[in-house]
């Protein structure tokens, strides 16, 4: 996994941090490039935002999906996150963002 510089992951809590060699294989096994992670809690984020709490993180997409122009965008976009999400499981949100993937760690009704 590459971090963005200025990216500070000494915070992010257990369950986040975690997560992030999973998240990274995903990458690697559907992309051929590592995962690039470009924020914690860094940035301005919503004021109730779990980056705040360092249980979320930002990734950039990643250039393959810019570079093949054989599927629409949005469907291999929404294709990308169904496998972050069968990976990390139902205590994890993942949301993909125009520019961004966004990933957090919310389990419900703990």
């Amino acid at each position: 996994m590459l971090v963005k510089l200025g990216v500070d992951i000494s915070r992010l809590k257990r369950p986040m941090r975690r997560a992030l060699q999973p998240i990274d294989n995903v990458f690697i096994a559907n992309t051929r490039s590592e995962a690039v992670l470009t924020s914690t809690y860094e940035g301005t984020h919503s004021p109730s935002s779990l980056h705040y709490a360092n249980l979320a993180c930002d990734f950039r997409w990643p250039k393959v999906f810019y570079e093949d122009h054989t599927a629409h965008l949005a469907d291999r976009k929404d294709g990308f996150v169904k496998l972050l999400r069968d990976e990390l499981g139902n205590k994890f949100d993942v949301v993909s963002e125009s520019s961004h993937i966004h990933i957090e760690y919310d389990p419900k009704g703990v």
